[in-house]
């Protein structure tokens, strides 16, 4: 299925939007939340280093990453390159980003995985790695026989979308769960910090929209290795 309309539209949108994003969840880290730090007194600097690489690396740039097919008028090896290299830099960010969460709760004493956003996190970044080393046994080294490849591109591209919308949501949540401690700790829930969080989650599911949009429509060339099986 594809939209009669050209994926070059709504990839600059998104590419807007994921800015946006990237500057929104900065400006809320650092300049509401009082920094980033891999060690510190203050653990809640630590913790700010969670929701900057889940955004940035696993919903922008793993967004990217979907879209470098519909987006880029390159050639077929071309863009199986930059959508493999972009998905393992996604995941490597979402990793660490995952592990800071974990890092944060244990000097804290917090406990781990109470929550579902923290259930549904640890899904996708597994779904995530299993996905990116599937695709790059079966497309890229050593590459499956082309009746694999055929038979495995629809299933590789309907996972690849779940597993995206699935962190889009898991994010969105994580927003709801950290606005929600930090406004039952005194938070001002109509201040401009909650507002920016909100806003923040809503140009997180936009992006994640137009990405999906992207993706389903007309790209610059059709081959028969590109999302046209969709």
């Amino acid at each position: 299925m594809a939209i009669g309309v050209k994926a070059l539209g709504f990839s600059f949108v998104a590419h807007f939007l994921g800015i946006a994003g990237a500057v929104m969840v900065l400006v809320w880290s650092i300049g509401f939340r009082g920094g980033l730090a891999w060690e510190a007194s203050n653990k809640n600097l630590i913790f700010n280093i969670h929701p900057v690489l889940m955004l940035i690396g696993l919903i922008i740039i793993g967004g990217q990453a979907i879209m470098s097919y519909k987006s880029l008028p390159l050639n077929k090896p071309e863009k199986k390159l930059i959508h493999l290299i972009l998905h393992a830099i996604a995941l490597i960010l979402g990793i660490i980003g995952i592990y800071t969460a974990f890092k944060y709760h244990n000097e804290s004493n917090i406990a781990n995985l109470y929550s579902l956003h923290s259930w549904l996190g640890l899904g996708v970044i597994i779904l995530y790695g299993i996905q990116w080393i599937y695709g790059f046994v079966v497309f890229f080294y050593p590459g499956g026989t082309e009746p694999i490849r055929s038979e495995s591109l629809p299933w590789h591209v309907l996972l690849g979308i779940f597993v995206y919308i699935l962190a889009v949501g898991t994010a969105t949540l994580g927003y709801l769960e950290k606005l929600t401690f930090l406004e039952n700790s005194g938070l001002a829930k109509y201040g401009p910090e909650a507002f920016l969080v909100n806003f923040t989650a809503i140009v997180t599911i936009l992006y994640g929209t137009f990405v999906i949009l992207t993706i389903l429509s007309q790209g610059p060339s059709e081959d028969d290795y590109s999302y046209s099986a969709i």
